[in-house]
């Protein structure tokens, strides 16, 4: 068996394991602070009316690693995508001899026999300051909680999801206007920051990692498409949490005539305007030259700034509502 703990001048053989786009700065970072042993990624998916088969953002991220390495004379990083992590999966792994497993938004668990490959363990990063926020969606949930921080963590993989030593940890405040994919693109960004000194701690043995307080543990859950209806008897301020936590997927959206209606971008406004009369929730007030088009809610008015009826492109309010008659006196619903 290998060494668990590097020789001097020895590069950790990394097997990066993730998908979506917010993993390909970790995935740069590795591949810039270790050897890149491989790269283990979701099968590619069918996308739009065409099926075209589409590789996952980390799979072209590997993929254009390993032509660079060509280019300079090194061997290629070998990328794979198994559909489940069977027993094959585990024999083309331990033929790549990784030391160490990095893991950010792989979207599967690891089994035991599957983390036994590696001599180092396997790592996590994950994007809020554990144990806040467990689970699927700490991004999204640290939005819909309106939180005033959030923050990234490299933790240990462990049995249980997301329960791992923190090895590093990093918060940074919100302003209260990010989506979801902004919040992703700055999470990515941190976390691409702390990785190289997380893995020379590990190459060098020197890093231990500090057990979380299980007892302050929260969790979030999986999101799904029906999270993105607009319930309009909810406060201004919470559909606009709503709004941007749900941005880029699945979208907040309600009925128009018969349709849906994507609220693509939206503010709640602290105060009524002048000469606006309280309506049902969901009702279309009229329009504010500054905010949008006005709609009520349960608590407050809501100014929709970005809109898309289904099946056409998303639109500013004043081209949206040069397209669209009667929207204004409408009840959305």
């Amino acid at each position: 068996m290998r060494e668990a703990q590097q020789t001097a001048g020895a590069r950790m053989r990394i097997l990066f394991a993730g998908s979506p786009a917010v993993a390909v700065p970790c995935l740069e970072a590795a591949a810039r602070g270790a050897e890149l042993a491989g790269v283990l990624a979701n099968p590619d998916s069918s996308r739009g009316r065409s099926g075209k088969r589409e590789r996952t953002a980390v799979a072209a991220a590997a993929e254009r690693i390993s032509e660079e390495r060509v280019r300079g004379g090194l061997s290629p990083v070998p990328v794979l995508k198994p559909e489940k992590l069977d027993g094959a999966a585990r024999e083309a792994v331990s033929a790549l001899k990784p030391d160490l497993l990095v893991s950010f938004a792989y979207g599967r668990m690891f089994g035991p026999k599957f983390l036994a490959l590696f001599p180092l363990g396997g790592i996590n990063i994950h994007p809020s300051l554990l144990p806040k926020y467990r689970g699927p969606s700490p991004i999204p949930q640290a939005i819909l909680n309106r939180d005033a921080e959030t923050g990234v963590t490299i933790q240990r993989l462990a049995a249980e999801m997301d329960s791992g030593d923190i090895l590093a940890q990093e918060a940074f405040p919100l302003d209260g206007r990010e989506t979801s994919e902004s919040l992703g693109a700055a999470a990515a960004e941190k976390a691409a920051a702390l990785l190289p000194s997380v893995l020379e701690g590990l190459a060098g043995g020197a890093l231990h990692g500090r057990p979380q307080n299980h007892g302050e543990a929260s969790y979030c859950s999986l999101i799904s498409r029906e999270d993105g209806v607009i319930d309009w008897n909810a406060g201004a301020a919470e559909i606009d949490a709503r709004i941007r936590a749900f941005t880029p997927w699945p979208l907040c959206r309600t009925r128009f005539g018969g349709h849906e209606l994507y609220i693509r971008e939206a503010r709640p406004l602290e105060n009524r305007p002048d000469g606006i009369p309280r309506a049902e929730p969901g009702t279309v007030l009229g329009i504010d030259k500054g905010a949008g088009i006005l709609v009520q809610t349960g608590d407050g008015v809501l100014a929709a700034r970005v809109l898309q009826l289904e099946a056409r492109k998303a639109l500013d309010w004043r081209a949206f509502l040069n397209g669209v008659r009667n929207f204004t006196g409408s009840r959305l619903g």
